[in-house]
């Protein structure tokens, strides 16, 4: 339940619009075949928030005043379905898989245009990314944030092992927008979640834990969830995204 967890070039629109576009060279992408294109989202792209499941778990409460003062994320609204994709061989063996999400930040909003599929090693409850430099250098070269990471849990339910809040923290820890998403394909309730820990309770927790492996948790004094669902999530139809699959 853990885990281990461009080439720029001008395309023939009118020198007005050059800076509204970044086209990269890919290995692969969705859905382009051949290039991955992001744009300012024109009046006919669809922008939704991110749904959650209304539950009654420690992570039902969507909107706690330490998410309002977060800057919106946009991902494409292909981003998990093609994880999903990637990641089938495994869910079929009971395996988990883990990748790394890297965005630009322009104009106040952070955009996820790359997915990377790191080496790994995988158990039913863990995933551990190996040769990490390589996909390190791959954010540094395309200048991007690491602002999330997402991983299955290919027979167990949707949320965050206590393995999994200890990844997201040194995530959290250097961007505040960064988000973990959780698959759960077999979770009939919730096949899904986007997650961070809350701010500053739950950050404090895990700053203050020194525990590893599987453990339990204190509750945050300011009485808050351990972590969140996030509410500054958005899907992007506009959004195209890189996917490098270092497997």
């Amino acid at each position: 339940m853990d885990s281990g967890t461009c080439l720029c070039r001008h395309n023939s629109r009118p020198r007005s619009l050059v800076h509204q576009i970044k086209v990269h060279a890919v290995t692969q992408s969705s859905p382009s075949q051949i290039l991955s294109c992001v744009e300012k989202a024109p009046k006919y792209a669809c922008i939704s928030l991110v749904p959650t499941a209304d539950d009654s778990d420690s992570a039902s409460s969507s909107q706690l005043a330490g998410s309002n003062c977060l800057r919106d994320v946009h991902i494409s609204a292909r981003l998990m379905e093609d994880f999903l994709e990637l990641a089938k061989q495994n869910t079929d063996k009971d395996l988990e898989t883990c990748g790394v999400l890297g965005a630009f930040l322009e104009s106040g909003t952070y955009y996820v245009t790359t997915l990377i599929i790191p080496k790994q090693e995988s158990t039913s409850n863990s995933c551990e990314a190996k040769r990490e430099e390589e996909y390190f250098t791959i954010q540094k070269e395309r200048s991007l944030s690491p602002v999330g990471w997402i991983h299955t849990h290919p027979s167990q339910s949707c949320f965050m092992s206590s393995i999994d809040l200890h990844t997201h923290y040194s995530y959290q820890a250097m961007i505040p927008e960064a988000f973990a998403i959780v698959m759960a394909p077999t979770d009939t309730s919730r096949s899904y979640g986007i997650f961070r820990l809350s701010n500053p309770g739950g950050m404090s927790v895990l700053r203050q834990c020194p525990e590893m492996g599987f453990h339990t948790h204190e509750e945050p004094e300011d009485g808050s969830p351990i972590y969140e669902h996030c509410s500054n999530v958005y899907t992007n139809s506009n959004l195209r995204f890189e996917i490098f699959d270092l497997r």
